[in-house]
């Protein structure tokens, strides 16, 4: 009787498990986009305090908007793949 009710238990451990609601992509990528935009305008303002120059601080900002999107993509997709913590 104690090993029909352990494997029941393993059983529902098991079905818990597998129901974790993966980020779809779509949702990822929205979240890249704000993150970025936030970051971005941040790097601008800091690249103008420094540069002085409008011109320059928006292409620093350009540069790092495009890069950073696609790394922090690729950083959200590995750690959903993750089990650890969630």
């Amino acid at each position: 009787m104690d090993s029909v009710i352990q494997t029941n238990l393993s059983l529902e451990k098991k079905e818990q498990v597998a129901t974790v609601p993966q980020e779809n992509v779509k949702r990822s990528i929205v979240k890249t986009i704000s993150w970025r935009m936030v970051g971005t305008l941040a790097t601008v303002v800091i690249s103008y305090l420094i540069t002085g120059t409008l011109t320059l601080a928006f292409s620093i900002g350009g540069i790092e908007l495009v890069s950073k999107m696609v790394l922090y993509f690729f950083h959200e997709r590995a750690w959903n793949n993750i089990k650890w913590g969630k």
